[in-house]
């Protein structure tokens, strides 16, 4: 059974860091694209970044670009997300994926870890 779990998630005040973390069970992602997505409440499910099989690759949006940073230990099956710098407005639920690869395509996703930022 293949499995994505995050976690890492908890309370921060603005300005703080954490670390996500999400583990891969049931098969290999090493060859496989991962990336993270976030919810916030009453929001629509958005990209914040993603990076190919090798983490040669990265990609980020906007809203997060220069602050967090994307990276993968395929040896351990882990990927992670380092938030620094982090704003009331990255308050969400974040979730990992895995597939294909890009800003949408995704077939394996985790059950999300909770992000607070206090102001």
């Amino acid at each position: 059974q293949v499995q994505l779990v995050e976690s890492g998630g908890g309370l921060v005040q603005a300005g703080g860091s954490l670390r996500l973390s999400c583990a891969a069970s049931g098969r290999s992602f090493s060859s496989t694209a991962m990336a993270w997505f976030r919810q916030a409440p009453g929001k629509e499910r958005e990209f914040v970044a993603a990076l190919n099989w090798s983490g040669t690759t990265t990609d980020y949006a906007d809203s997060v670009k220069g602050r967090f940073t994307i990276s993968r230990d395929n040896a351990k099956n882990i990927m992670y997300l380092q938030m620094n710098s982090l704003k009331p407005e990255d308050t969400a639920v974040y979730y990992c994926a895995a597939g294909p690869g890009g800003r949408s395509y995704y077939d394996y996703w985790g059950q999300g870890t909770q992000v607070t930022v206090s102001s």
